[in-house]
């Protein structure tokens, strides 16, 4: 009863909404994700639910949150998950070769950062290294050189006589699954031109988060106004442009269907007047990038999504589910993953 009062309590100290303004929770978009992964298993022939491993070898307590929140969406999903603990990044690659190797073994993720933005003897970013390590057949993450060059180029399909479609990143594939739910895409263009017209600010320019996204919008149609620390470009199907020297992130943000923040800081925080009347806003980052409270009460008709990690963990699976389909399922999948990549590690050639 005290908890239900000071609840209330709570609520009544905030200031009321604006005229149409909401907050979406993840569970709006994730649950026809959720059906659509239970229907797929139960249509596995032989029943053995295809396995994901995790490979944790740092400290950082977002990267072991999103490992036992991964944990438990497999383990209620009826999928397997090995999680791998290492003491340090050192036997990482080893580690990584022997999972590449394992039949059993469908899908492989590294939870970041592990060496940061260290160099490394393969190259000036030993992270990036160790994404290119996970073969294509088993990069649930999508961010391996093979599915990174695909995007850019925008490549939907594996090729080389493989008709699989491609693994996209699984938080940008989250952010777009929110944009198409909210009706910024629009069903009735054809697919690929379906954000013709829209125009989408993303705040941060990772290799990971912010750059894929912005180019998974532009490939899509939209154009994509993508803003970092020291600079801020305009991404459009398949080009990289300059902004007008006029332009400055309130002009931008200003001007923008939808705003993705994406900055992995709890000091940086978006002025909330500058969002205009309808439009969305996506915090991606484990810290809130705007004042949510300021945003709902004073802008009307903007929708809200306060995280994207429910429905990136269902991207996860559907990802898992989609290299199993793509290279585990059959013979004929392995020779086409042979065709595509090589002999792929862990599917052996049948005698």
């Amino acid at each position: 009863m005290a908890y239900q009062q000071a609840e209330q309590a709570t609520k009544a100290a905030l200031p009321p909404r604006a005229p149409g303004a909401r907050k979406v929770l993840g569970d709006e978009v994730a649950k026809a994700f959720q059906e659509e992964i239970q229907a797929r298993l139960a249509a596995l022939a032989g029943g053995v639910a295809p396995k994901l491993v995790g490979i944790l070898a740092n400290g950082d307590p977002f990267a072991r949150k999103y490992a036992e929140w991964t944990g438990r969406t497999f383990t209620r999903d009826g999928l397997r998950f090995d999680l791998r603990e290492l003491s340090g990044g050192e036997k990482l690659e080893a580690a990584l070769e022997e999972a590449n190797s394992e039949p059993d073994v469908h899908g492989i993720m590294i939870y970041y950062p592990v060496f940061g933005n260290q160099p490394c003897f393969f190259g000036p970013n030993h992270d990036d290294f160790l994404r290119d390590c996970i073969s294509p057949c088993k990069d649930v993450e999508g961010l391996c050189h093979f599915y990174r060059h695909a995007l850019y180029r925008n490549q939907r399909e594996v090729g080389s006589g493989h008709k699989g479609k491609c693994v996209l990143p699984c938080t940008p594939l989250a952010v777009v699954k929110f944009l198409e739910h909210l009706r910024v895409y629009d069903p009735a263009l054809p697919v690929g031109d379906r954000l013709r017209g829209r125009t989408v600010t993303v705040v941060n320019r990772s290799e990971v988060v912010g750059r894929p996204l912005a180019a998974m919008l532009a490939n899509d149609g939209a154009t994509v106004y993508s803003i970092d620390i020291d600079s801020t470009y305009v991404f459009q199907r398949g080009q990289l442009l300059p902004t007008s020297s006029e332009d400055t992130t309130e002009s931008l943000v200003r001007r923008s269907d939808a705003v993705i923040l994406a900055v992995p800081s709890e000091k940086y925080k978006l002025d909330a007047s500058w969002v205009k009347e309808g439009a969305i806003v996506i915090n991606v980052s484990s810290h809130k990038n705007i004042d949510e409270e300021a945003l709902l009460s004073t802008r009307p008709g903007v929708r809200f999504v306060g995280a994207v990690g429910k429905v990136t963990v269902a991207m996860l699976e559907r990802n898992l589910l989609r290299l199993h389909d793509n290279f585990a399922v059959s013979q004929e999948g392995k020779t086409l993953s042979t065709v595509a990549f090589g002999r792929p590690l862990g599917y052996p050639a049948e005698n």
